[in-house]
């Protein structure tokens, strides 16, 4: 059984009184999730998530270490992946999207975001991550 072991966060934005996240459209699934990546040697999971947002959507990131969620699945025969999802505070708006990676980036209302998520594990998350963000200062 191989392991894999990706990080990365729910990035959220105040907007307008609204509460916005970012979500990201995978090329080759066509599946909208959060930006994450794999973990590189030597670095902490809070290091990866960082960087990985920036590399997915040039955006840079607070990571609030406090809100730490897991989900494991199986993404094909004989590996299990293991996908830790933090909060980060957008410090910069304007997303480039990762030409080999990402079809597409957007701010999406928090309220709205299940609706566009393929997945119910991200769904989950993002009802969990929802109060943490509506309670965090600014």
């Amino acid at each position: 059984m191989r392991h894999e072991k990706s990080c990365g966060a729910i990035v959220y934005r105040r907007f307008h009184g609204n509460i916005e996240i970012l979500l990201i459209r995978h090329i080759n699934s066509g599946h909208w999730s959060f930006p994450k990546g794999h973990v590189e040697p030597g670095e902490t999971e809070v290091e990866t998530a960082i960087r990985e947002i920036k590399e997915e959507t040039s955006i840079d990131v607070i990571i609030d270490p406090t809100f730490r969620e897991t989900v494991s699945y199986s993404p094909k025969r004989d590996t299990q992946k293991v996908v830790v999802y933090f909060i980060g505070k957008a410090k910069n708006y304007d997303y480039v999207p990762q030409e080999e990676e990402i079809s597409e980036v957007r701010w999406v209302d928090i309220g709205h975001a299940s609706h566009m998520l393929t997945y119910e594990n991200d769904k989950n998350i993002v009802i969990k991550a929802r109060n943490v963000i509506k309670n965090a200062a600014g």
